[in-house]
């Protein structure tokens, strides 16, 4: 297949951007490892949730966007532990470290990888969610919330990732470090989801809290990255 005169691999060559986030499709499209590891958590915890609390119109609103978003962080935060643990494990890291690219790329291909991967299990379990807390499918105003939501979340755990992937106890490490720093992006979009998918008075202060977050932790993170992964 050619782009022009370049073939895809050239072109890829020419934009590392972009080479490492289609190194991390093709190698998710052979192993699954993100994809089934965060489905199947997200999946798990609407299911429960569903059998713990009786779905009615008093109690969805106040325990549904809580439990959409636990089954979302915390099935991202088992597949960001496999992101840069599948390097470890396969020597990829070193020849990353390597490439006579910027430790930012680097970061930002791993981050818009992991992006892309969460937001299609959200994708997938989304409906599955609506089904069984009696929701519209259609919710609109839920699609910013999930975007910058979920940005906040590839942004910082990418970075604590990196830093996990050294430890022993990678698994328990990642979790410790993540979840502290993305809190506040986590309660954002939990107070915002509410007001998405069943109306009411929206409070519109936590959408540019999120967008203010995402900022300033795409800076933070992109440049603490060049340190934690010489280290």
């Amino acid at each position: 297949m050619t782009i022009g005169r370049r073939t895809v691999r050239d072109w890829l060559v020419g934009a590392p951007l972009l080479a490492i986030i289609w190194k991390d499709i093709l190698l998710e499209t052979r192993t699954k490892d993100f994809l089934v590891a965060v489905l199947v958590f997200a999946l798990i915890v609407i299911v429960v949730f569903n059998f713990a609390v009786d779905p009615t119109p008093a109690t969805v609103g106040l325990v549904a966007p809580g439990a959409l978003w636990i089954s979302f962080v915390f099935g991202g935060v088992l597949g960001l532990a496999r992101s840069f643990a599948v390097e470890k494990e396969r020597g990829n890291m070193h020849g990353l470290l390597l490439a006579p690219v910027g430790r930012d790329t680097i970061y930002f291909g791993k981050m818009l990888a992991s992006l892309l991967f969460m937001l299609v299990v959200e994708a997938i379990a989304f409906p599955v969610f609506a089904v069984m807390f009696n929701i519209p499918m259609s919710a609109p105003g839920f699609i910013p919330v999930a975007l910058l939501a979920t940005l906040g979340i590839a942004t910082v755990g990418t970075l604590f990732s990196a830093m996990a992937v050294n430890t022993r106890a990678r698994e328990v490490m990642l979790p410790l470090l993540f979840l502290p720093v993305a809190l506040p992006a986590i309660v954002a979009a939990v107070e915002s989801t509410g007001p998405a998918l069943f109306g009411g008075a929206n409070d519109v202060q936590w959408l540019p809290f999120l967008g203010v977050f995402d900022a300033i932790f795409l800076v933070v993170c992109s440049v603490v990255f060049s340190f934690v992964v010489e280290d």
